[in-house]
């Protein structure tokens, strides 16, 4: 690597990271199946810890490149950009998709199920309870995300502290309320289309929530150790963007599946 660049884009070297974090998502993924299938924890204990360790040495490396060695121009903050606004693309479409078969199952239910939605034998939520709970916790932590990031444009290093701190606090929380419900609920996502519609689109929004909330755990201790300026703070941009979709996402799974559907 040149240590004179005469372009304004960043040439990445050799990574090690999308290889090896591939291969611990594969058996995390593994680890999970064995987990559900043969109740035994240590394959999905060992994909978690490989997971977590690329996550932080990945980040750690972006983290020097942009903070420290000044890649991160802005030729290549927009090409960071679109990824990113790419990437939230996708997974609109990856939900519309989990949207797209509860509607089908529910507008038009089969005989199997006895022509009913809910169907028969099926307790639902009552969506006055958690649910709402857990409304009201993530449109207050888009509140806080908004404030910390207009706290960070004007240079408010605390408030921006705060505010981040505040969101990542209510990320958790929601997380803890929705493995209660999960505990408490009284159908598995193995009782007909309803289970499984229910657990894979709450259960892949609420992976999406502990992902969020753990970018936004990453740019807290940035923010912290002062990584981030008034005008250079993708970082805390992307995690800012992402934590919006993952709100509207709920707010669209309340409204269909938790009031409308029950």
């Amino acid at each position: 690597m040149t240590l004179h660049k005469n372009h304004p884009f960043h040439l990445v070297d050799a990574s090690p990271w999308p290889l090896l974090g591939s291969l611990s998502a594969m058996v995390f993924m593994v680890g999970l199946i064995k987990w559900f299938h043969f109740y035994s924890l240590n394959l999905l204990i060992l994909g978690t810890i490989s997971t977590l360790l690329v996550m932080f040495q990945w980040w750690r490396d972006i983290t020097r490149e942009g903070t420290f060695q000044g890649h991160h121009t802005l030729k290549v903050t927009m090409g960071l950009r679109w990824g990113m606004i790419l990437f939230i693309t996708s997974e609109v479409f990856f939900f519309i998709s989990f949207f797209w078969g509860f509607f089908h199952s529910s507008l038009s239910p089969s005989i199997e199920i006895g022509m009913n939605w809910p169907p028969k034998g099926i307790e639902t939520f009552n969506p006055m309870e958690i649910p709402l709970l857990n409304t009201l916790i993530l449109l207050t932590s888009g509140l806080t995300v908004t404030w910390a990031h207009h706290s960070l444009m004007e240079n408010n290093y605390t408030q921006a502290l705060h505010g981040l701190l505040v969101s990542v606090i209510l990320g958790f929380y929601f997380s803890v309320l929705q493995g209660f419900e999960y505990i408490e609920a009284p159908f598995t996502i193995a009782d007909t289309v309803y289970g499984s519609s229910f657990f894979m689109a709450t259960g892949f929004h609420g992976l999406h929530v502990i992902i969020g909330t753990t970018f936004l755990l990453v740019c807290l201790i940035r923010h912290y150790k002062n990584h981030f300026s008034s005008i250079h703070h993708f970082g805390f941009e992307a995690a800012a963007w992402y934590w919006h979709f993952v709100d509207v996402v709920w707010l669209f799974l309340y409204i269909s599946i938790y009031w409308w559907g029950s």
